[in-house]
C-alpha cells in the first residue's frame, strides 16, 4: 500500500466529524484492510439497553470505507448486507476488521466481522463498492 494514501486515510479518520463523535479510532490499514474499533458505552445504547444497530453498522461502515479507500481510488458503497449475531456488552470495546474479498476495475467486495473484547462474534457484514475510475484521493 502507498505511504501517502496510508496517512491520508489515516488523517481522515482522525479528523471525520462522524467517527470523532462515536469514538472511533483507526488501529490498522493495509491494501484492501482496516481495523477499527470503537466502546460501546450508555450513548450507543437503544431503547432496551442494547448496542444500538446504527452503532454497530457505523462502525462496520467505518472499517468498510477505509478498506476499499486503501488502493488511493475513490470507491463508493453500492450494498451492504449486515447480520446482527449477538449484543455486546456495556463497557466492551468492538473492532471492526475489514477484509476485501474481491476486487476488479469497478467494484470491490468485502466482509467485514465486529466482534468484542472477548473474541465474541457480534455482526457479520458482506458489501460491495463502485470504484470511480476518474477519481483518486488527492494524495495519490
Amino acid at each position: 500500500m502507498e505511504e501517502k494514501v496510508r496517512e491520508f486515510l489515516t488523517e481522515k479518520v482522525a479528523a471525520e466529524p462522524y467517527a470523532r463523535h462515536l469514538g472511533m479510532r483507526l488501529l490498522r490499514v493495509d491494501a484492501g484492510y482496516a481495523l477499527v474499533e470503537m466502546d460501546f458505552d450508555e450513548t450507543k445504547q437503544n431503547i432496551f439497553g442494547l448496542a444500538h444497530g446504527g452503532a454497530v453498522f457505523s462502525l462496520i461502515d467505518e472499517a468498510f470505507e477505509v478498506a476499499s479507500n486503501s488502493h488511493g481510488i475513490m470507491a463508493v458503497a453500492l450494498n451492504m448486507n449486515v447480520t446482527y449475531m449477538a449484543a455486546p456488552r456495556l463497557g466492551t470495546t468492538l473492532r471492526a476488521e475489514a477484509v476485501e474479498i474481491h476486487r476488479t476495475v469497478r467494484t470491490a467486495s468485502y466482509q467485514i466481522r465486529v466482534t468484542d473484547a472477548e473474541g465474541t462474534l457480534i455482526a457479520l457484514c458482506q458489501a460491495l463498492v463502485y470504484r470511480k475510475k476518474d477519481k483518486a484521493f488527492a494524495a495519490t
